[in-house]
């Protein structure tokens, strides 16, 4: 039977995410010092994320993401990985990564039966790397993406968060490479976590000048994550990045990719790859979400966006059976709200991306 919420959404979709920690310190993602972390006890075993995957496979999941944080840091993810893709009726079993460590991993995961990954990826441009990322090193990025094809994970899509006066002028960039190898960019809107219309200071991307909005982003975030005002102000659509494109490229013609979810994907003349667009934002994708999180800590959530979610681990440490995880699983789909309402101000107080999974 498919899980079918109150919305009459199929819900076949599971990300889950297997460590709330991260080599990296993304602006928009964290601080300098980093999230408070779960500690390992409270964290699920590959036992247990392998069992609560195969319980949700049968209750109708097809698709199974993992996640994190960043997924390649723990050490039992090629375990991990093969235990999940050797469960009857996954269709696709995928990894979002920032590629630092790929290089290494890239071929022992897709021999482990990974079969795709997604790569977050915000700069071409090697001293906004550093800025923005606060960690890692592009080069080891790119050298990632590069075993990541010669492994076979294909297709292979580039994340980017569009930031106006960080890295938005670099919309075309990211673009021609498409013209020149079948990668698959997709520029996802900037979403505030926690869009608090209260804030009344910060960063104004509005008044950078060309050469200083680094700088700027210093003073702005001084080891502190860009707060909710700050990425409204730095929002830049959809509509803004495909006229950016298109100014130096032509025009874009709509394209199809296999598992492109949510993007709305487009191709320009004679490229090898596509140029997708994830508009959580501008265009509300809610009425299509197929999905569920699963948290490094054994708790599922039917919405990012919202503070609800339900404890399994416990139940499970405490011998519930199968069935009765399965019947939680079901409340929680019962539960999926209609929608997020992140341009009326909600407010998320209860974890940051990193601890939910993104």
């Amino acid at each position: 039977m498919p899980l079918i919420d109150p919305f009459d959404r199929t819900i076949d979709y599971l990300r889950v995410s297997v460590t709330d920690r991260c080599n990296f310190r993304c602006v928009y993602c964290m601080p300098e010092n980093g999230f408070p972390v779960a500690p390992s006890e409270e964290l699920l075993t590959a036992e247990e994320i392998v069992r609560l995957v195969r319980i949700a496979v049968d209750c109708g999941i097809t698709k199974v993401r993992l996640t994190g944080g960043e997924p390649l840091v723990r050490k039992d993810l090629v375990s991990i990985v093969a235990g999940v893709g050797s469960i009857p009726g996954i269709r696709d079993l995928s990894l979002t990564t920032n590629g630092f460590l790929l290089n290494d991993l890239a071929k022992p995961l897709a021999d482990a039966g990974l079969t795709r990954v997604n790569i977050s990826l915000d700069t071409l441009r090697h001293d906004r790397f550093r800025e923005l990322a606060r960690r890692g090193d592009l080069d080891r990025v790119l050298a990632g993406i590069e075993a990541a094809k010669a492994a076979g994970l294909n297709p292979i899509k580039i994340n980017c968060v569009a930031m106006k006066g960080l890295n938005d002028d670099e919309a075309a960039d990211f673009a021609e490479w498409t013209l020149r190898e079948e990668i698959h960019f997709r520029f996802i809107e900037i979403m505030p976590i926690r869009w608090n219309l209260d804030e009344t200071d910060g960063f104004d991307p509005l008044s950078v000048h060309q050469g200083s909005e680094l700088l700027q982003l210093r003073q702005a975030t001084n080891g502190t994550m860009l707060s909710d005002l700050q990425m409204r102000r730095m929002f830049v659509s959809a509509e803004e990045l495909r006229a950016s494109i298109e100014a130096v490229h032509g025009p874009m013609a709509p394209a199809e990719l296999t598992t492109n979810g949510p993007a709305r994907t487009y191709k320009l003349a004679g490229a090898l790859g596509t140029i997708g667009f994830i508009s959580q934002i501008s265009k509300d994708l809610c009425e299509k979400c197929n999905r569920l999180r699963l948290t490094a800590d054994g708790f599922i959530r039917p919405c990012l966006m919202s503070d609800g979610e339900l404890d399994f681990r416990t139940p499970m440490r405490a011998g519930a059976s199968d069935s009765d995880l399965a019947a939680l699983l079901a409340h929680v789909v019962a539960h999926k709200p209609e929608r997020h309402y992140l341009a009326e101000g909600q407010k998320v107080l209860g974890r940051g991306m990193s601890q939910i999974g993104g």
